[in-house]
């Protein structure tokens, strides 16, 4: 952590656009950027107030020469993204143009941020918890409205709040228990394990409640790990496009055309879905098309969702069978596909042999997609999806932290039953205020941070 020296970085995406926005932050920031700006107006960028706009030129001080026309934001600490002193130089998308301010910044004295420095800054300086400043890539990275909802809630502080109300809590235990520790010998009253073990029983309950949300979670936002499996030439490709409602895979008569899963986000009934079209099930000697096979499986075991697609225009064969056994049946929506060539008839595969009722579509027609749609919203989450300020855990580290709170939680009530010593009570919640730290990063270290923040974007 550089903290004593002012940062800078490109904060859009690379390539061209209509506008791009230079940050920098740290001591001299509003000094460095003084030094290059021009105000059309006149005056000094040093004395203009916090959260003001000015229009003017960044100059090249070695040739006199004008960069780009630029507005110039000041904003002063600490009432800032970082609590310290913020210029963003908001000038033309061209690469080079941003490029060329940045080079500047850096020969007049700032340093070029690493990836999420700007972020990691606003919380050692306190604005923020590692849950948030975790939330803000959440934010960038969203790809469902409900994942950014979700962002958002602990962005403003949802699940810190959650956490640090049973971190409170388990404190208060603490230090109950360690008082009897260090005053055994003076005349106080004992601990009172029935209201200990009171306490620890609710705030084991909440925990449960943010582990079991993890599900929920990582569904809105990731979206559900959906995958599209069947023999090759069933119609898994145009199942997906007809629920895209765009072509995306290639179709086409000959079998085994897709030879990789192909990914895809879409929302079904407020409920995001990631798509996952995989190769068709089959024998083959295609070293190729048996790669895409072996990615297919692990699709299957992975999948929160298995839709399992049926040709329902020709008769089963051994194929059939053998992946109706392998499909887990309780995560497992079967779909028979091409109604519109049974049309009034029967189809032609034996729907008995399948273990639960299947949805009758065509991708072609789009007949019977509303269905099955329905039913997919109503097999996830019963098609709700909860409240933004309903706290819920959507990181896996966050999940396994709660998880290891409440076993320590757990050992001390256990502990508790059956008559331990008040020290070693004292341990076992001390291990779960711990891990309840992690998460929110009162209990950190430097590696952990270097991990996190490694993750985001350069200018965030």
């Amino acid at each position: 952590m550089r903290a004593n020296e002012t940062i800078a970085a490109i904060s859009t995406p690379f390539g061209a656009g209509a506008i791009g926005i230079v940050r920098m932050t740290g001591p001299r920031a509003l000094d460095i950027c003084h030094r290059l700006f021009r105000p059309a107006g006149g005056g000094d960028l040093a004395d203009a107030p916090s959260h003001t706009l000015h229009y003017g030129h960044i100059v090249d001080p070695a040739t006199g020469e004008s960069v780009d026309e630029v507005l110039v934001a000041v904003m002063r600490a600490p009432a800032t993204y970082t609590r310290e002193d913020i210029a963003e130089i908001n000038c033309h998308g061209g690469p080079v143009a941003q490029r060329k301010i940045l080079s500047l910044l850096l020969d007049e004295g700032a340093v070029l941020a690493s990836p999420g420095e700007f972020t990691r800054r606003a919380f050692v300086n306190g604005r923020i918890d590692l849950v948030q400043a975790e939330s803000v890539a959440q934010v960038v990275s969203a790809r469902t409205e409900a994942g950014l909802r979700v962002a958002m809630a602990q962005l403003e502080g949802s699940l810190s709040r959650e956490i640090a109300a049973v971190r409170r809590s388990l404190l208060g235990v603490l230090a109950s228990l360690e008082a009897g520790i260090d005053f055994a010998d003076e005349d106080i009253d004992d601990v009172d394990r029935d209201d200990a073990g009171k306490r620890l029983q609710e705030q084991a309950g909440r925990l449960r409640e943010l582990i079991d949300s993890a599900f929920v979670g990582r569904v809105l936002s990731e979206g559900v790990r959906t995958a599209i499996v069947g023999k090759p030439n069933v119609g898994k490709s145009s199942l997906l496009n007809a629920l895209l409602m765009r072509e995306r895979a290639i179709v086409t008569e000959m079998p085994g055309t897709t030879r990789d899963t192909i990914e895809e986000i879409i929302n079904i009934e407020g409920v995001p879905l990631r798509l996952i079209d995989t190769a068709g099930l089959r024998n083959s000697e295609d070293a190729a098309e048996r790669a895409g096979i072996d990615r297919s499986r692990r699709a299957i075991r992975e999948a929160d969702l298995v839709l399992c697609l049926f040709d329902g225009s020709e008769r089963e064969d051994d194929h059939d069978r053998a992946l109706i056994n392998t499909v887990p049946a309780e995560r497992t929506i079967f779909v028979v596909n091409k109604s519109d060539l049974f049309r009034g008839r029967r189809p032609s595969f034996n729907l008995g042999l399948l273990p639960a009722e299947p949805v009758l579509v065509s991708a072609l027609t789009r007949q019977g997609l509303s269905e099955l749609k329905g039913l997919i919203a109503g097999r996830v989450l019963g098609g709700e999806i909860p409240a933004p300020a309903s706290p819920v855990v959507t990181h896996e580290r966050h999940k396994r932290l709660l998880e290891e709170a409440l076993a320590a939680v757990e050992r001390t009530l256990q502990g508790l039953r059956v008559g331990l010593g008040d020290e070693i009570l004292a341990e076992e919640v001390r291990a779960a205020i711990v891990s309840l730290g992690e998460i929110t990063g009162e209990e950190v270290v430097e590696d952990l941070l270097d991990t996190i923040f490694r993750q985001f974007c350069i200018g965030k």
